[in-house]
């Protein structure tokens, strides 16, 4: 019997991971925001939910904001029992995320809200229009980032790097600052002065995965 030998040829890598991150200051924000409503009879509380929806969308109209800048997220409508008193109730819920283009409307917006008939918020959503192109600016980052630190590995062992021969895009993150939900009152005092956000910036942050030719 005769034995062949076989040599497998393992060809040098070095395996790095780069991060691109790009900052920048927001200059759209999404508010989510709900009408709630409750009583005995459900046809009067869904009637009055309906109500203080269609006032909110008409206040957001006369603000100028354009039919996909407001979308309905859900409609709904719960039957409740009390078990101490033996009765039931209705709760009617409609939600809209509202977008503004310009966040220097947002108090404007927020206090008109309220006063149209919004009693909850359920979160603030910063986000930048050029969202699209920065992540690309992230993702030239990132391979560069990842050539230099295969560069720095190689170099300190007296080598050098060749050509990439794979790569891959271990994920792409956009942290985005949000408020947590809050209940309001039906009426927003309108003389209240003052920033009530602070957008500060985000990071719009790329990883990617390469292997370059090790020399």
């Amino acid at each position: 019997m005769s034995l062949t030998a076989q040599t497998n040829t393992i060809e040098p890598l070095v395996n790095v991971v780069g991060k691109g991150v790009v900052k920048v200051t927001p200059d759209q924000v999404d508010i989510k925001v709900r009408v709630e409503s409750e009583g005995k009879n459900a046809v009067a509380v869904k009637t009055e939910n309906d109500a203080s929806i269609n006032a909110v969308i008409k206040f957001l109209r006369a603000q100028g904001l354009e039919k996909e800048d407001v979308q309905t997220e859900y409609i709904n409508l719960n039957k409740n029992y009390d078990y101490n008193s033996k009765t039931y109730s209705y709760k009617a819920n409609q939600s809209l995320t509202v977008r503004l283009k310009d966040i220097k409307q947002y108090e404007t917006i927020i206090s008109g809200l309220l006063n149209s008939g919004i009693n909850r918020i359920d979160g603030v959503q910063f986000k930048s229009s050029q969202a699209t192109a920065l992540q690309e600016e992230a993702r030239v980052k990132a391979m560069l980032d990842a050539k230099k630190r295969a560069e720095t590995y190689a170099g300190a062992i007296g080598q050098s790097v060749g050509k990439a021969v794979q790569i891959s895009e271990s994920s792409t993150q956009s942290p985005q600052p949000r408020f947590k939900s809050a209940n309001f009152a039906m009426e927003a005092s309108s003389d209240a002065g003052g920033e009530s956000i602070a957008p500060g910036e985000l990071s719009i942050i790329v990883r990617i995965s390469a292997s370059f030719e090790l020399k």
